[in-house]
């Protein structure tokens, strides 16, 4: 029995359809309490059976559609699109932005209180889950270093930053966790670590080889993406290219280490992601039902995911959620 199987559906859209717009659609379809409602793009067509709508005309299904998820990028088309969306919808994103994210709340918070709707803004992982368990163990150790790692996983930044070098055909960039870093953070010695010290950039690239070397110089040489870490670059064929490195996994851990009048602890939460996309859209489809629910409730405006209690994210009944989980 789900705290919602008594009660219509939520009605869920998506706009966007890249890779976490279809793996927002694949969450959809698995939730008992959602129903897609359709896909908004602006491409005529999607290699999808869903229903599709032109973005052009998403304010004609203003009142039809409980949460509207924003699978958009976060460099353009969050800041710019998002607001506007959020004035009309009950909306949820992904923006990842770190620094920006205050701003970003502050203006779809104004955008969703304008017409009585609610914006949960930056779900995922991180942030996200991680942004969660940075709190959690701050607040519970009251002196502590706290380090977070990411990787093994693609970085999809990096990756298209190979892609541009000349000479270049294919190329995935792969961030990992220093393993001594992590030792360091996980035993508290870390200290003032950062994130160049505690990351490994390891490139795979298929290229012809009398253009190597000079790839090889422009990726260590590349400001703001290479410079600075502790990087790998491995030269490989297509086809070894295409069997192993045609998925998207990620994860990471963020590592809290502290004491109590003298005793030490040490509080660690770690991802493994098969799939990126998936896993972000699966955090992403649950903070819209509590969305829905925040809507439901009149509490209206922009929330982060500090600001959503638990059992909001939930189907299940909050009493059979404390009955199992507390």
């Amino acid at each position: 029995m789900t705290a919602s199987s008594s009660a219509a559906p939520i009605r869920a859209a998506i706009v966007g359809y890249g890779n976490l717009g279809r793996s927002v659609q694949k969450v959809i379809e698995t939730q008992p309490d959602l129903e897609l409602y359709g896909i908004f793009s602006r491409r005529d067509s999607l290699d999808t059976d869903a229903p599709v709508y032109n973005v052009a005309d998403i304010a004609e299904h203003k009142g039809k559609i409980d949460v509207l998820y924003l699978c958009l990028g976060s460099a353009t088309d969050i800041p710019e699109q998002a607001p506007a969306l959020a004035e009309m919808f009950t909306t949820v994103d992904t923006y990842d932005n770190h620094r920006d994210i205050p701003r970003h709340r502050e203006v779809m918070d104004a955008a969703a209180k304008a017409n009585n709707n609610v914006a949960v803004v930056s779900t995922g992982w991180d942030p996200g889950m991680f942004s969660l368990n940075r709190v959690y163990a701050q607040a519970v150790l009251p002196t502590y270093q706290q380090h977070t790692f990411w990787g093994p996983g693609l970085s999809q930044g990096h990756s298209d930053a190979l892609r541009r070098i000349p000479g270049v055909k294919s190329a995935v960039q792969y961030t990992l966790p220093n393993e001594k870093a992590l030792d360091l953070a996980r035993a508290g010695e870390a200290g003032d670590l950062t994130g160049k010290q505690a990351h490994v950039r390891q490139c795979w690239v298929v290229a012809d080889e009398a253009d190597h070397s000079a790839i090889e110089n422009a990726i260590r040489t590349m400001p703001d993406y290479f410079v600075g870490y502790e990087v790998e670059v491995h030269f490989i064929d297509q086809a070894t290219f295409d069997q192993d490195h045609a998925g998207m996994p990620h994860g990471g851990h963020v590592i809290t280490y502290g004491d109590i009048a003298g005793s030490e602890h040490t509080v660690e939460y770690s991802l493994k992601l098969g799939s990126n996309p998936d896993f972000t859209a699966a955090v992403q489809v649950a903070f819209g039902r509590a969305a829905h629910r925040l809507t439901q409730d009149g509490k209206f405006g922009a929330y982060t995911v500090l600001e959503v209690a638990p059992y909001l994210l939930s189907p299940q009944p909050l009493d059979e959620l404390i009955a199992k989980n507390v």
